[in-house]
């Protein structure tokens, strides 16, 4: 049974592979901002485009999880991607993601104009919420126990190897550094593509057992729309309403950094953008490092001290971005705030799971639906970019910090993996 899990766990390690694959917008943008001559707020809106679909997908996903169970939502899901190019209007399963971010990947090797980028970030990001509600519980399914916490943080290290290539590909593309097809630019989105058919075929072919689906946090109403109805009450709870925010700040700063970083690089240090471009894998490095260090960390040192350790760590980061001026102080901002943001997600999720035990799947939902701060961060950026340079950007940023400083007292204890077993 060991050996199955850990063939299992290679193909749904790939997906978590896949899912990174929403991080190349930001690298994107900026390309796209320099070879259509958009402004910030033009440029800020293909962020803004992917996760605003967080805000659409997340709960229904959750809904669907309790109705059907994960290994139907996989298995009708991977039929789907295999076997049909169409995309269906009200597509719930998880392996409609992979169809849509195929689909997604393949547009921009057809052209670069506005709509087309627009359309293809757009199917991105919806694919993306798809995954990130479900693949969490599919990881559940192969892993049970005390090794279901470090799984899940090993496959956020491998989301962000994915996330970290991306201005590598790009820049070598554009600078034909690489056999890039008379792409540019553009060629990781092939690379990628090819990556998630890999993963689609390995995930098919790997027979995964799933118990029969006993809903322990099932909701009174037996309507689907009751039941929506009734996970969006939730919100009136207040830790489930805080951490949602806090999720929103958490996410608008990382997409926030994820497309900024360079912009500041170019107007502060009059870099190229295949130079400042590399600023986003240097933030995706020590996110990386975070995720890899923060399960370790949090196994001897209370949530609340290392969250506030993490938030004082993104302070600094905001000052050292709005006053720095030398190549070392961006750079070490830059890596303060991919350190320091990079375990916020999990430890604000935790807190809501443990605020509201009986309504996992419903507040998982609610929680992943907050990654439309993706949407709203970027959007503000954009405008206040504008008017004030990209020391506006930076100010929006900055007051999502400040929430998170807000949300401190907010934290209890969080039981550890042994304990729980």
């Amino acid at each position: 049974m060991e050996k199955n899990n850990k063939l299992t766990i290679i193909p749904v390690m790939l997906c978590f592979f896949a899912m990174g694959f929403v991080d190349l917008v930001g690298t994107a943008s900026n390309y796209v901002k320099s070879d259509l001559g958009l402004n910030d707020v033009q440029a800020n809106i293909f962020p803004s485009l992917v996760f605003f679909w967080f805000l659409i997908f997340s709960v229904p996903t959750g809904v669907l999880m309790n109705k059907i169970g994960r290994k139907k939502t996989v298995l009708i899901s991977l039929v789907v991607t295999l076997f049909s190019l169409l995309l269906p209007v009200f597509g719930e399963s998880y392996g409609l993601m992979l169809v849509i971010t195929f689909i997604s990947l393949l547009l921009p090797l057809f052209g670069e104009s506005y709509v087309l980028m627009l359309i293809a970030f757009s199917l991105l990001g919806i694919g993306n919420a798809l995954m990130q509600t479900s693949l969490n519980p599919l990881v559940s399914t192969v892993i049970k126990g005390g090794n279901l916490a470090s799984t899940l943080t090993f496959g956020q290290f491998i989301k962000a190897i994915a996330s970290f290539l991306v201005p590598y590909l790009a820049a070598w593309g554009a600078t034909a550094t690489l056999p890039n097809f008379g792409l540019g630019w553009r060629v990781l989105f092939p690379i990628y593509m090819v990556v998630g058919i890999i993963a689609t075929l390995l995930l098919l072919g790997t027979p995964i057992e799933e118990e029969t689906v006993i809903v322990e946090n099932q909701l009174p109403a037996r309507n689907v729309m009751d039941e929506y109805i009734a996970c969006f009450k939730l919100l009136g709870i207040p830790i489930v309403l805080l951490s949602f925010m806090g999720i929103m700040c958490h996410v608008g700063i990382d997409v926030g950094v994820n497309t900024t970083a360079p912009k500041i690089l170019q107007e502060k240090l009059h870099l190229p953008l295949n130079d400042a471009i590399q600023s986003t894998s240097f933030y995706f490095l020590f996110r990386t490092l975070g995720c890899l260090t923060g399960s370790i960390i949090l196994r001897f040192l209370k949530t609340r001290t290392f969250f506030i350790i993490s938030v004082a760590m993104m302070a600094l980061s905001m000052v050292g971005l709005y006053f720095g001026t030398s190549e070392w102080m961006l750079y070490t901002s830059i890596a303060l705030v991919g350190y320091g943001n990079s375990n916020v997600f999990s430890m604000v999720f935790a807190q809501a799971l443990q605020g509201v035990p009986t309504k996992k799947n419903e507040v998982s939902g609610l929680m992943i639906m907050g990654l439309f701060g993706g949407t709203i961060f970027p959007l503000i950026m954009g405008f206040a970019s504008v008017r004030m340079g990209q020391s506006g950007a930076i100010l929006v940023m900055a007051i999502g910090v400040i929430y998170l400083f807000t949300y401190i007292k907010r934290l209890i204890p969080v039981p550890s993996s042994e304990s729980e077993k």
